[in-house]
């Protein structure tokens, strides 16, 4: 992509970031993205949560703050009743009022099948930007919420998923990444010389987000496998293989610089590179802080777990363990 120089841009595409950043004034900069996809469950009111949920994901992984919303909606009117759209969009609503953050417009086509997205507009501190590209050599990883909802949905997707673990990973999906997002800042933002590096994890899955994680931060990575969390049945799905076409083509993207440290099961494998939706956020933070952050975390009432650790480059990019 031909990316344009202006001064004002903090964050573009260079170094595969969750959002863009624009300053504004010395003190405030806009945060922008945009993100939709077709349904991952059955009912349309969660269906609307949950893309909207993933949408501000990418707000909250920079440390911003979403001041509002557009609705993005694909629709075949024809095949569908329109009461399904209506619900759609009222489950965005209700995310959307979670964050404390208007909708005040949106776009809407005729598509041969729905989808759902929003583009969505916040703002931070320009002092105060958790990019991805900032973490360093000794940084504890902590991952906010357990991996697996490409392989449940896709196993719902073929009546091969029960309905307990389904809901399970819709909860999750549904759940956004604020308080995540504030317990960060809450620690790294007071840091003057430092702060701390996040990302969220979505399509591209755990593996895919922490390399784009680690190359723009230049760096590498060492992941203890059984620290890895993950969704309750999820395990059992990813042994009978099902999952997704994207998660398959995520570990094929970042086996290149993996390094296994003793055998793996496929599965194994396969998981950590499972396509998310709606995942949890990934933070990197200095070993003196560590402490904090998980103080923090522990007050918003969040099931996080430190998985691993920033090392400096190696000839691989990311080390799994199994202790």
């Amino acid at each position: 992509m031909n990316n344009q120089k202006y001064d004002n841009v903090l964050v573009g595409t260079a170094l595969y970031d969750d959002a863009g950043v624009v300053r504004i004034s010395d003190d405030l900069a806009l945060v922008t993205t945009v993100d939709y996809f077709t349904p991952v469950v059955d009912d349309a009111f969660d269906f609307g949560a949950i893309a909207a949920a993933n949408s501000l994901s990418d707000i909250y992984a920079m440390g911003a703050r979403p001041i509002s919303a557009l609705n993005i909606v694909g629709f075949p009117e024809k095949n569908i009743p329109i009461e399904i759209l209506k619900e759609i969009m009222n489950g965005g609503l209700s995310i959307a009022k979670q964050a404390g953050m208007p909708i005040v417009g949106g776009h809407t086509i005729k598509a041969p099948e729905p989808f759902y997205g929003m583009s969505i507009t916040g703002v931070i501190n320009p002092k105060k930007i958790m990019a991805n590209s900032t973490a360093r050599d000794g940084d504890r990883l902590y991952l906010t919420k357990p991996l697996g909802t490409g392989v449940i949905t896709t196993a719902h997707k073929n009546g091969k998923a029960d309905d307990k673990t389904v809901a399970a990973a819709v909860a999750i999906m549904k759940e956004l990444n604020r308080a995540a997002s504030e317990a960060v800042l809450s620690v790294c933002a007071s840091e003057s010389s430092y702060i701390c590096s996040a990302t969220d994890i979505t399509g591209y899955g755990f593996l895919g987000h922490l390399s784009e994680m680690l190359l723009g931060s230049d760096s590498s990575a060492v992941i203890d496998f059984s620290k890895i969390p993950t969704i309750p049945g999820a395990l059992n799905l990813a042994e009978k293989d099902l999952f997704p076409g994207g998660s398959r083509s995520n570990l094929l993207s970042v086996e290149p610089d993996m390094l296994w440290d003793r055998d793996f099961e496929k599965y194994e494998k396969l998981l950590l590179a499972d396509a998310q939706t709606s995942g949890g956020l990934l933070i990197a933070v200095k070993p003196d802080l560590a402490d904090k952050l998980e103080a923090q975390m522990k007050n918003r009432g969040l099931n996080f777990a430190m998985i691993g650790e920033i090392t400096k480059r190696e000839k691989w990019l990311i080390k799994v363990i199994k202790n």
